[in-house]
């Protein structure tokens, strides 16, 4: 283009190089982690535009690991605690590179398994979770500040009981943790005053553990778990009108307990579990989740106790 005039008296010349914006939501999720007769390193990667194809595998974690939890933003995702052990560890995947193995980053404040995860662009909040000194369910809350994830995570306001094997789900300015063994509490962390208390909100239509969750800025989904048995219920809190029970919306695609979710803006990919262990990838499209879950392409191998963050591929 050797000329453009945009208006009388205003031209320009020489070429033009026009950059496409980046995306603006998640593209991808990586589930990391898990058991298999024993903890994996295997981390999957599920590209939403294709997802009914079976989940790539990706560099591994530092170390094998079940019964983690997980977080990110758009370029890393930070996986946090689990066994063996009880772990502190903290790795991070970098998802421009993610056939690297894990980079290892500063710990949690102390070891622990079963607990949760919720963040924002800037960092991630974890809680809860279970170890071997009492009381055994825990109700601390560490904060991982992205930019300087090096340091030990900052011990922040507790939760509002000792709550382990439970999910979390958030938005910018808020995490919502839910469920846990025996529990259907809700429980709100607001990231701005994070060195209170959590405060109980309305419950989850249902007690159970080893759920999983996935959120958007409006909305969070709670999915499966085991209460007597194991369960496909989901429910969806409203974040606007909290302190209602979780209203329950179309079942997962078959019954389960210790998956893992993440989404975006308009889907949850919920993934892995027992009995099994499942390879199963089920999708909810938050717009007509009455409907049941979907079935998409498996991960590459059936395991349980993993955890999952979401990113741009």
């Amino acid at each position: 283009m050797s000329g453009l005039t945009l208006t009388a008296g205003l031209s320009f010349s020489g070429a033009f190089t026009f950059t496409e914006a980046p995306p603006s939501e998640n593209t991808a999720a990586w589930f990391g982690g898990g058991s298999i007769l024993g903890g994996r390193s295997t981390v999957d990667r599920i590209t939403y535009a294709t997802d009914t194809a079976t989940a790539s595998v990706r560099g591994p974690l530092s170390a094998a690991i079940f019964y983690l939890a997980a977080a990110g933003n758009f370029d890393y995702g930070w996986f946090g605690g689990g066994k063996q052990g009880p772990l502190s560890t903290v790795q991070r995947i970098t998802y421009a590179t993610d056939t690297a193995t894990a980079s290892v980053r500063g710990p949690l404040s102390s070891a622990r398994y079963g607990l949760a995860a919720a963040g924002n662009t800037t960092d991630a909040w974890f809680g809860g979770g279970y170890n071997s000194s009492a009381p055994y369910n825990k109700s601390t809350v560490d904060r991982i500040t992205f930019a300087t994830d090096t340091a030990t995570a900052s011990v922040r306001g507790s939760l509002s009981a000792g709550t382990s094997r439970f999910a979390a789900a958030g938005n910018t300015t808020n995490g919502w943790f839910g469920g846990g063994v025996n529990l259907s509490t809700v429980q709100r962390i607001t990231y701005a005053t994070d060195t209170a208390t959590a405060t109980v909100r309305g419950p989850l239509s249902l007690a159970r553990y080893g759920l999983a969750a996935a959120g958007n800025t409006t909305d969070g989904w709670f999915g499966g778990g085991l209460s007597g048995s194991p369960r496909s219920t989901v429910d969806r809190i409203t974040y606007a009108t909290d302190t209602a029970t979780a209203s329950v919306r179309g079942p997962l695609s078959a019954a389960r307990y210790f998956l893992a979710a993440a989404g975006n803006t308009t889907d949850g990919w919920f993934s892995g579990g027992i009995p099994g262990p499942l390879s199963t990838v089920n999708r909810i499209t938050y717009a007509t989740d009455t409907a049941t879950a979907s079935v998409r392409g498996p991960l590459s191998a059936g395991r349980y106790g993993l955890a999952a963050a979401g990113g741009i591929q």
